[in-house]
């Protein structure tokens, strides 16, 4: 696999930049920083090209096996990480997309030489000619679910691997999409046997998420950049078109849906980065009672807003791609304009690691066992406002009453399709719900910046949650019928 030129010359940017190993330990060579400030670095460059920022946040990959790799394997391999060297995640295969349990790339020990031999295809892997790789392999003989995967570790060095194919995509050209073949290629186990995906996979697919939530605020960002420059310059019937109605609304609802994607996406990375922390330092002493308790309540709450930062946030970089174009008009549908990649760009942003659907999966247990309503109804009330924002806030408080309603009315059904159906809304609800609280903090601090998308978003909040609540309100579960396109098959 060969990169495009500028592509290099991105890599060669950012290595002399000294931005690679962001989260490592110094002593590994790293910058040792936070992943709220490596999610800010990440949105930056995915401004400017969300293709580049595929290959350069892939460095995170380094993270799961510092986490659970031996400290050979760290003082081995995360050097090469923080001097430049680029990483891959091996997941997906033909026949295992979302379903990872039936991944069956097959590993097996070879006595002779030490070492773990892998044999088998993936597919869909991102940068796949990388120098150092993560590989999800079944490890156990005659096994078929999860509880048979180890997680492996590649080294581009040892040779075994060959690109087969580079896919044709929609957008993001400057990120090399491969099929792999693997045979016989020398690998390291990463961790324990069996561990692979019940562990590892989901530790990896969290700071992924992550990193995505960051690259699709960044495309939001110029997005709205892009929408409100031509707006500003393009004249329509003697007056420029910012000045419509129309257009106003639309650059309005951009500019809240990214303020309060960004709030989102930084409060969940500071709490991914509290509890890193604390398992730091439980790596050289035992913590405190109330350091575990502290451990367990972000890692919670990590949990619970990762999905909720990647699924909504990718969703609003879809959304505020597409108002850009409406804005450019035909324009907007020309290759001359910004406007068009960004939204070939961001349609992937729903799709991997996981689709919106796959994260309304991952948050419903949060928010159908309480967890997020506690969450809300506790930053709620931790939250002092100015007084130019209370008619907002008055507007959230008779907001969560509706949304427990609503809860309440879903977790009533005894029927677990229909809860199922009815997840989504539930889901958008929620996010919505903790996006208004959090942009209605960042207002009151900084008026200036977000006064304006505060007030409007949570007016959009409202309109969302009035509409989804009474849907559910009169949903029956008798109506399921009328959304299956046939019968389910016997």
């Amino acid at each position: 696999m060969i990169y495009a030129s500028k592509t290099y010359e991105n890599l060669d940017a950012t290595r002399k930049a000294g931005l690679w190993g962001v989260s490592m330990p110094r002593r590994y060579g790293g910058l040792n920083l936070p992943n709220a400030v490596f999610s800010m670095l990440s949105e930056m460059i995915s401004a400017a090209d969300a293709g580049f920022q595929n290959i350069w946040s892939l460095q995170s990959c380094i993270d799961t096996l510092y986490e659970f790799g031996s400290e050979e394997q760290r003082q081995k391999y995360i050097p090469r990480v923080c001097a430049g060297e680029g990483m891959s995640m091996d997941l997906t295969e033909p026949d295992a997309g979302s379903d990872l349990q039936r991944v069956m790339l097959k590993a097996t020990f070879d006595e002779k030489e030490n070492c773990w031999r892998l044999n088998g295809v993936k597919r869909f892997i991102t940068n796949g000619d990388s120098d150092i790789h993560l590989v999800l392999a079944r490890s156990e003989e005659g096994t078929k679910d999860g509880r048979g995967l180890s997680m492996f570790i590649y080294d581009k060095r040892q040779g075994g691997v060959n690109v087969r194919h580079i896919e044709h995509k929609l957008g993001i050209h400057g990120s090399p999409t491969c099929e792999l073949t693997y045979k016989n290629a020398k690998a390291e186990l990463c961790g324990s046997t069996r561990l692979g995906l019940i562990k590892y996979v989901m530790a990896l697919m969290n700071g992924a998420r992550l990193g995505i939530a960051a690259q699709s605020v960044g495309v939001e960002q110029e997005a709205y950049n892009e929408g409100l420059a031509y707006a500003k310059e393009r004249q329509q019937f003697g007056d420029k078109i910012i000045n419509f109605p129309a257009v106003y609304d639309m650059l309005s609802r951009m500019k809240a849906k990214l303020d309060a994607g960004r709030s989102l996406l930084y409060e969940t990375a500071c709490y991914v980065d509290i509890y890193k922390c604390l398992e730091d330092i439980e790596r050289d002493r035992k913590l405190e009672p109330e350091e575990k308790q502290e451990l367990k309540k972000y890692q919670r709450l990590a949990d619970a807003f990762t999905p909720l930062a990647k699924g909504m946030n990718s969703e609003y970089a879809n959304q505020n791609a597409y108002d850009a174009i409406s804005i450019h008009g035909g324009s907007g549908f020309i290759m001359e304009y910004k406007s068009q990649r960004l939204f070939r760009d961001a349609r992937i942003f729903s799709i991997y690691e996981g689709t919106t659907q796959m994260q309304v999966v991952a948050a419903i247990r949060y928010i159908t066992n309480g967890t997020m309503l506690n969450n809300i109804k506790e930053m709620h009330e931790n939250l002092q406002v100015s007084e130019s924002l209370q008619s907002s806030k008055n507007m959230v408080t008779a907001l969560i009453t509706i949304y427990e309603e609503a809860l309440a009315n879903v977790k009533a059904f005894e029927n677990q399709e229909v809860q199922d159906f009815l997840a989504r809304r539930l889901y958008d609800m929620t996010a919505e719900l903790v996006m208004s609280l959090l942009i209605l903090r960042d207002a009151t601090k900084a008026p200036e910046l977000f006064e304006k998308s505060a007030n409007v978003y949570v007016r959009m909040a409202q309109e969302d949650i009035f509409g989804k609540a009474g849907y559910i309100k009169m949903f029956k579960a008798e109506d399921l019928k009328n959304f299956r396109a046939a019968e389910p098959e016997a």
